[in-house]
């Protein structure tokens, strides 16, 4: 059995299978903030979808982050690591690459456990 969470014609948000969360890549809706700022927003946002699929971001299994100037990484990572529970961070890779839209600093995708 497959759930889809937030389903739209392109795409879902979250896909759950076999007891695992796929979360599409979120991105921040205020594109006006600054690195930290949009990175803390898209947390939040992957917080309320694992909610959603009944999961949280203590079981993250792996993250990747991509940032559109790889120059923002220390920005982002002081809201990634005011967020990420101590001693339970999940594997991660960060890249820098083009993002979809202009003023999209960071975009981040998870895959959880139930």
């Amino acid at each position: 059995m497959i759930q889809r969470f937030d389903a739209g014609k392109r795409m879902s948000e979250a896909t759950v299978h076999g007891g695992i969360v796929y979360l599409a890549g979120q991105v921040p809706e205020d594109t006006s903030a600054d690195a930290e700022g949009q990175t803390r927003q898209v947390l939040a946002e992957i917080d309320a979808l694992l909610e959603k699929a009944g999961s949280d971001k203590r079981r993250i299994l792996r993250a990747q982050i991509y940032l559109a100037d790889i120059a923002d990484f220390d920005a982002m990572n002081r809201a990634w690591d005011a967020w990420v529970v101590p001693g339970e961070a999940p594997a991660r890779a960060t890249v820098q690459a083009p993002l979809a839209r202009a003023g999209w600093k960071v975009e981040i995708v998870v895959t959880a456990a139930l």
